[in-house]
């Protein structure tokens, strides 16, 4: 992972916006030029349909992602080669010119996907192959230029995509930060784990369901302890802090020390989230069962503390709460719940589909409670033990945790007497694909110990373990 580099455009660049304006009128010029003119299918689809394409894709991709995927550019690059390619066999030259001309489209996009996917650091070369191939572009067309618009028009539109690359190359740089980017086959959300054990990989086409790939834990733990905790944070000011925020404190201090299980499985491969913990959960606004829920995402760091979680869970509940309007989410459920049920069944298809491959927009994944690190849910808050509840096929959600309600046992101790303590129950149903038996028991015998001796999650982080490259 080390050996590649990582390129970038900034968005705050003047020269990305021209060479998005460039990509733009392109696109408008070719279609204004083409309407009224007659033409088989094979121009339409080649000629005309595909490069207004591939400019709109690569405008979309350096308006929204030249900061962190400029490496998708290659997909654009690769069909204006095609395009070249079906237009220099469209002007009737000879074989040998054509096959000449087609080797040279077919190594400029070759280098072009080769080099910005980080394999090389000598980005300049693609300066001078954009400049160059706009040079031959301006030769070409050396007899039009200055002459009417009309005589310009066939040719600009190719003249404003070659600038525009030529724009973007010249404003492109190379990550000096040390950190992993994303690179192909990585998600929106996570990171594609490519060295994983063959056994796992296999075994992911065996079992391509999340619920079959289940696995059940429930346990209980004594709370004294937590309760000394939750009573002290109380008192330092913290005065909402309660069970909820141990539990969530205690599983981010777990991914910190074991990094596998905010893993998750897409299209039967494994991703990492790194350093982002999603919990997601349903929250009321009002604790009654005419009040509506709506879904909360926290996102959370390994080296948060107590503290932090209930800062940020805090933030999170009061921007949802006292929003004047309806959350993001209860805008997107609500214009789906709209569709008819036949076509909905197409959109929830489509949408798995995306999903699959790892094309789901950036906003459709916030907002989604079926995409994160762990479904959180208190029972306690309801009077009522922990429920066993099921993962969903739909998403990448690995994990659902739940705990239920206080209750007291009586227990007799070593010297004969009998103590009353406090117990609360909490379930954990994993997906077992994201990482091996031994591993889960082991994080959730860390987890037991964390609940139990809830003082430990003030200590220091200490080292943040990242998940294998």
């Amino acid at each position: 992972m080390n050996r590649k580099v990582s390129y970038y455009a900034s968005r705050k660049s003047v020269l990305v916006w021209l060479a998005v304006a460039a990509l733009a009128g392109s696109a408008v010029l070719r279609i204004a030029y083409s309407c009224g003119k007659g033409a088989d299918a094979a121009t339409v689809w080649l000629q005309i349909v595909l490069p207004v394409f591939a400019c709109l894709s690569y405008a979309l991709t350096l308006a929204f992602h030249a900061e962190r995927r400029l490496y998708r550019t290659t997909v654009p690059v690769v069909l204006l080669a095609v395009y070249f390619c079906a237009r220099i066999a469209s002007m009737g030259v000879g074989t040998r010119y054509m096959l000449l001309c087609w080797i040279a489209y077919a190594a400029f996009a070759a280098v072009y996907g080769f080099v910005i996917s980080g394999y090389s650091r000598h980005a300049w070369f693609l300066v001078l192959m954009h400049a160059a191939a706009l040079g031959v572009a301006l030769y070409d067309c050396r007899a039009q230029l200055g002459t009417s618009f009309a005589a310009v028009l066939p040719v600009l539109p190719d003249i404003l995509l070659l600038l525009a690359g030529l724009l973007t190359m010249v404003s492109t740089k190379i990550y000096l930060d040390n950190a992993y980017h994303p690179t192909w086959g990585d998600r929106p959300d996570g990171r594609r784990l490519r060295t994983l054990d063959p056994v796992q990989v296999v075994a992911n086409y065996i079992m391509p369901n999340r619920v079959p790939a289940s696995n059940f834990v429930r346990d209980t733990v004594e709370i004294s302890n937590m309760e000394k905790y939750i009573r002290e944070k109380r008192r330092q000011g913290l005065t909402s802090f309660g069970i909820t925020h141990v539990f969530l404190a205690a599983y981010v201090r777990c991914v910190a020390k074991y990094p596998a299980v905010n893993r998750f499985l897409s299209g039967q491969q494994v991703y990492t989230r790194d350093g982002d913990i999603q919990f997601c959960m349903m929250i009321k606004e009002e604790m009654t069962t005419e009040a509506p829920e709506s879904a909360l995402k926290l996102h959370l760091h390994p080296g948060d503390t107590a503290e932090d979680v209930y800062r940020k869970m805090n933030e999170e509940v009061a921007r949802i709460k006292g929003a004047k309007d309806a959350s993001e989410f209860d805008k997107t459920a609500k214009l789906l719940s709209l569709i008819p049920g036949v076509v909905f069944k197409f959109v929830v298809w489509l949408l798995k589909t995306m999903d699959y491959f790892g094309l789901l927009p950036e906003y459709l994944l916030e907002v989604s409670p079926f995409h994160g690190s762990m479904f959180f849910t208190s029972m306690g808050s309801l009077g009522i033990q922990p429920v066993v509840h099921h993962l969903y096929d739909f998403g990448n959600l690995p994990v659902f945790c739940a705990f239920g309600c206080k209750y007291r046992r009586n227990e007799i101790e070593a010297d004969g007497t009998v103590v009353q303590k406090k117990y609360i129950d909490y379930t954990v149903n994993t997906d077992e694909r994201i990482c091996d038996g031994f591993y889960f028991a082991t994080v959730l015998k860390y987890l037991k110990r964390l609940l139990a001796h809830p003082e430990r999650l003030d200590e220091p982080v200490g080292e943040i373990v990242r998940d294998i490259d």
